[in-house]
């Protein structure tokens, strides 16, 4: 089975590098944050960042309500309707809530994530976001 799984993910990590554009480049600015290799890969690998560092507290559904959420007051951001941009994502992943005079209970993930891991968790989070489509 686990052979099985890795022949899939090599067969569609194939797959996004072959949609790989001049355009998608990463983006240091104002802009989007673009990965290097392909929107549809950055997505890919922040679901799985995701499941591994975030689930337990935002959900499997980025909803806020996550095995933990009951825990904390505030209760975890519903990251599906979230309003905030890009750049904001990605400095409360980094700094942590109480950085962002937010929650104390948010963990900074700066010294634990690569910058390509969160930039990616950025992309899979607003590839499931419903507030701003």
């Amino acid at each position: 089975m686990k052979w099985l799984l890795a022949a899939a993910l090599l067969a569609l990590t194939g797959q996004l590098q072959a949609a790989n554009t001049a355009a998608e480049v990463e983006s240091l600015g104002n802009g989007p944050l673009l990965p290097r290799d392909g929107a549809d890969a950055a997505v890919f690998r922040g679901g799985v960042v995701f499941a591994n560092y975030c689930v337990t507290c935002h959900g499997i559904n980025a909803d806020g309500n996550g095995r933990a959420a009951r825990l904390y007051n505030p209760r975890p951001a519903n990251l599906r309707a979230s309003d905030k941009n890009e750049q904001y994502m990605l400095l409360i992943i980094r700094n942590g809530g109480q950085a962002m005079a937010r929650s104390q209970f948010m963990p900074p993930w700066g010294s634990e994530l690569t910058d390509e891991q969160m930039r990616d968790v950025v992309s899979y989070l607003r590839s499931i976001n419903v507030a701003g489509k």
